[in-house]
């Protein structure tokens, strides 16, 4: 049965949990509203952080909408996902989106994290 927790040990909470991945990505997937930067971890789940810069998206409550839903996509889809630290930082145009795309989105950036990361070998 698939564990949908999203727990502290699912989330990068420090600096030093978030440089690993930048200076370091393996896999990137991007699209015009979101990148995906991951390393592999040694833990057998993969971490997530969130990147929602006040420059990209001005109004406080569209970034915590956008927070919440791309936490959520992960947390559903975090079984399929090997173990990985993903950093997804968000770009202009992710407020203008409405929450069934955004979900849409995300679940196609997961589905491509995954391909990339069963295609190379960790």
């Amino acid at each position: 049965m698939a564990d949908y927790a999203f727990d502290k040990s699912r989330r990068l909470l420090k600096a030093c949990d978030f440089k690993p991945v930048f200076d370091n990505a393996v896999f990137k997937v991007s699209s015009k509203e979101l990148l995906l930067l991951t390393k592999p971890n040694q833990l057998d789940h993969p971490r997530l952080g969130l990147v929602i810069a006040k420059k990209n998206v001005r109004l406080a409550a569209q970034r915590n909408r956008v927070k919440r839903i791309i936490r959520e996509s992960f947390r559903l889809n975090q079984a399929n996902i090997p173990a990985l630290d993903i950093v997804v930082l968000a770009r202009h145009s992710i407020d203008a989106m409405d929450n069934a795309t955004l979900h849409k989105h995300l679940a196609k950036l997961w589905q491509q994290l995954q391909r990339k990361a069963n295609r190379k070998p960790q």
